[in-house]
């Protein structure tokens, strides 16, 4: 059993939390004008755990008839046979039932919310058989983490906490597009959608690095007056925008050699960076 627990997070790829929990962590920050409780903060990261393991388990049950024609992912758990499908849904109610216990843990907002969230994150492993835009809900899922983590603290969806999740919708859909570029032609002969499938790689880069530019533009309309955020977090932003500009710059139609580095590395540097830059200005200044 634990052999094939092992192997489960190994495949749903757990260190990928990072990409997602600092935007929880950066919308605690500012919901809570500082520090927020620390038994709160606990609640919610057992949320994003609970939360990504569940989507991530679906997604590999899902996608699995896909999976083992794809020569990228033909390694993946399921498979390979590492583990079985009655294993994998047994993960999957856990992390769910674990997600939804926290929630309610935090508030009775919190609580509601946490099965239209499950079904939202659950809901994007689908899209791909019928529309281009999947990336989109990606972004959509992943921004129910500053948007719950907001709903945590002071127990309302507020103007501030849509714009974060707004950030990390257009975040999400420039590194999603360019994760993508690698199964464009797998996607096509699979019946798949994408935008690359759909435009091309060079129209699918161009839509990627305007999805950043987006992403820049909302991040800073959180400067003050909306938020509280100020000239330090501003300096944050614009790190986060040469970054951006070096993520694209690793990545060309006829070199797709550096998609690991721009979609891992970098991504998790911004998120981390960006992390680190609202906390201490909440909590500094």
């Amino acid at each position: 059993m634990l052999a094939k627990l092992s192997a489960i997070f190994a495949d749903i790829k757990f260190q990928h939390t990072v990409f997602a929990l600092p935007f929880a962590v950066m919308s605690a920050f500012i919901a809570a004008g500082g520090v927020p409780e620390a038994e709160k903060m606990m609640w919610i990261v057992v949320c994003m755990v609970g939360a990504r393991s569940a989507a991530m388990a679906f997604n590999r049950i899902v996608d699995a008839r896909f999976d083992v024609k794809n020569p990228r992912t033909q390694d993946r758990a399921l498979p390979s046979g590492r583990v079985d499908v009655k294993s994998y849904w047994l993960f999957l109610i856990t992390s769910s039932a674990l997600f939804i216990f926290a929630a309610g843990m935090l508030n009775s907002l919190a609580l509601y919310l946490a099965p239209v969230a499950l079904v939202i994150v659950f809901f994007y492993s689908l899209t791909k058989r019928f529309t281009a835009y999947s990336h989109f809900w990606l972004g959509l899922a992943i921004s129910i983490a500053p948007v719950g983590a907001w709903v945590a603290i002071r127990e309302e969806i507020s103007f501030v906490s849509l714009l974060l999740g707004a950030v990390v919708v257009f975040w999400l859909v420039g590194f999603d597009i360019l994760y993508s570029c690698m199964d464009m032609k797998f996607d096509r002969e699979s019946n798949l959608n994408s935008i690359p499938q759909k435009f091309g790689l060079k129209n699918a880069l161009r839509i990627a690095f305007a999805s950043h530019g987006l992403m820049i533009v909302l991040l800073f309309a959180l400067l003050q007056p909306v938020s509280e955020l100020g000239i330090l977090y501003g300096a944050g932003v614009v790190i986060v925008a040469g970054l951006l500009v070096y993520e694209h710059s690793l990545v060309r139609p006829d070199d797709l050699s550096k998609i690991n580095m721009a979609f891992f590395n970098v991504n998790g540097i911004i998120s981390m960076g960006l992390m680190v830059f609202i906390i201490v200005d909440c909590t500094w200044f």
